[in-house]
């Protein structure tokens, strides 16, 4: 039975309470790497490109440690680059498709990013897995589950539109919030795909 958008965002915050300062901490970490390589001359939409699958794959293990309950360390959101290639080709595959669904219209390529939207959480999962496996793995996985998930994302956007108004640093508890939100929101599709092929 899918557990309702509501119910998980809640489930969310179970799991953050005490691990506030550890997830914000990681994110400002993380946002600083970003900001720092941007603004290196040249080369620096470059290696943001290349590093930004093998980071999405760390922020996906990292979310998945807090809302699972685990043992969860700033360093995990490097893991991701333990499995640089698969992380890499995943993230550029990505970008690829959804580039391509755009093409044709935006809403198509909204559809797209959205069956897309658990292959970082996968590949955590799994690290045996390929690139191209894992997102059509997504795919599947996201059947029926797709405007669910858009509704969680829109659950947010008056969060989104709060953090502005504080002149941004609202973003550093909203954004482990979203994350570990998926992260329970793949665990639940994950579930409940299980219990449909054993039907």
């Amino acid at each position: 039975m899918k557990t309702k958008n509501v119910v998980l965002m809640q489930m969310a915050k179970e799991s953050l309470k005490g691990k506030w300062g550890l997830a914000i901490g990681t994110v400002v970490v993380y946002m600083l790497i970003v900001v720092v390589i941007q603004i290196i001359p040249k080369v620096g939409p470059i290696v943001s490109l290349i590093i930004s699958g093998p980071f999405a794959l760390g922020l996906a293990i990292f979310s998945l440690s807090i809302s699972r309950n685990q043992d969860t360390k700033l360093e995990q959101i490097f893991q991701g680059f333990k499995n640089f290639g698969t992380a890499l080709g995943a993230y550029l595959l990505m970008v690829l498709f959804i580039i391509l669904w755009m093409l044709l219209l935006i809403i198509p390529g909204i559809i797209a990013a959205i069956s897309y939207s658990m292959t970082f959480y996968i590949l955590a999962d799994d690290n045996s897995i390929r690139a191209m496996e894992a997102i059509d793995k997504s795919k599947k996985m996201m059947y029926g589950y797709k405007w669910k998930l858009f509704c969680l994302g829109l659950r947010f956007l008056g969060w989104a539109l709060l953090c502005i108004l504080t002149l941004g640093i609202g973003f550093l508890w909203l954004m482990p919030y979203i994350q570990v939100s998926m992260a329970k929101f793949y665990d639940d599709v994950k579930a409940n795909s299980i219990i449909t092929e054993n039907v």
